[in-house]
């Protein structure tokens, strides 16, 4: 064998170990996802075991199994849709943080960079002062998804009026709207004194609203933005080497840079629209799944959606059990230490 041979072979060699430790960990990850979704199930004020929880999940996929009714309306009306709710929200902000990280090269990076989650939140407080309240249950994640897309739109428009499309002006210019839509919900949160709790409840962010119906909404428009978002690994992958390096291979880079921040900012608007401001996961999930996998968004951009669903399920569960408290304060008391921790090894 000569020495072209041997590299081509050793090379295949990598490339197939590589591709069976990629499987192996998505494995694990899909294995933890659906234990997860089972255990999580079972928390609750009334016990349910797993195994009755497996019964139940059974019946309704069409197999005669013997399960009690009222452990059934537990498990099918209240607990599994916001448990698969919780599972598609955290994935969607951890898509958005891969996102994010990977075009800022900054693993600080989090998916309310560009102000969407302000935008979104002030969508949903015009809807709850404008709308009678039965309307508004349904009106109000469409409210905060049109003010997520409203605020990436300023963004894009205050990025124009600076002549020259950079990354540094995108970020300043996200700051910039992110402050003046918080002012705007403040002042609408001050004239709204009687139903502010409900726009403060909200904002924090929580699960409690979850039923089969946005569940059905929101996993056909995450599954077509993961998609989208895979076919974008390579693109994401070249940019890790720099801009210039990036454009030697064939990368669009200006173009890329444009359409990236959109893609983040439909999957937190989505996000954002549904459970409200839930911080910290899209930071915390994508780093903490690069340290174990690697930079390659390739396996990096699944393994970060599957890492926040699971995260979130846990979050929201904790939430439960501590006398229901928005879930976006769990992930915001796991969250501050993480992100101190990346602040003294970056600085360190």
């Amino acid at each position: 064998m000569n020495y072209s041979s041997y590299k081509l072979s050793d090379r295949l060699g990598r490339v197939r170990e590589r591709l069976l430790r990629w499987r192996a960990i998505l494995a694990y990850l899909t294995i933890g996802l659906f234990a997860s979704i089972i255990i999580a199930t079972a928390i609750g004020p009334v016990y349910i075991p797993p195994q009755e929880i497996l019964s139940i999940i059974m019946y309704r996929l069409g197999f005669n199994l013997p399960s009690s009714q009222g452990a059934m309306k537990i498990i099918l009306q209240l607990r599994l849709p916001r448990i698969i709710l919780g599972c598609l929200i955290g994935a969607a902000l951890s898509l958005a943080g891969v996102i994010m990280q990977g075009l800022f090269r900054n693993p600080l990076a989090d998916p309310y960079i560009l102000g969407v989650s302000s935008g979104a939140s002030l969508g949903a407080a015009l809807s709850t002062m404008l709308l009678p309240p039965i309307i508004g249950i349904y009106t109000t994640p469409l409210a905060a998804f049109l003010g997520g897309l409203a605020a990436i739109t300023l963004v894009y428009g205050v990025v124009k009026l600076t002549g020259r499309f950079t990354i540094g002006s995108l970020l300043l210019a996200g700051v910039a709207i992110a402050y003046l839509f918080s002012a705007i919900l403040s002042i609408v949160i001050w004239l709204l004194s009687r139903d502010s709790h409900k726009i403060l409840v909200w904002i924090m962010g929580g699960l409690w609203g979850a039923d089969w119906l946005r569940v059905k909404i929101i996993f056909p428009i995450l599954l077509l933005l993961t998609v989208i978002s895979l076919g974008f690994s390579k693109d994401l992958n070249a940019l890790l080497l720099g801009e210039e390096t990036a454009q030697s291979l064939g990368v669009n880079v200006s173009l890329i840079e444009k359409l990236l921040p959109i893609l983040a900012s439909l999957l937190t608007g989505v996000a954002v629209a549904f459970a409200g401001a839930i911080g910290f996961i899209g930071l915390m999930m994508p780093h903490i799944m690069r340290m174990i996998v690697g930079p390659d968004h390739r396996i990096l951009i699944p393994s970060s959606a599957l890492a926040g669903g699971i995260f979130l399920i846990w979050a929201d569960a904790a939430a439960r059990c501590l006398m229901e408290i928005p879930v976006g304060v769990v992930t915001a008391l796991c969250g501050v230490p993480f992100f101190i921790y990346l602040m003294r090894r970056r600085i360190g």
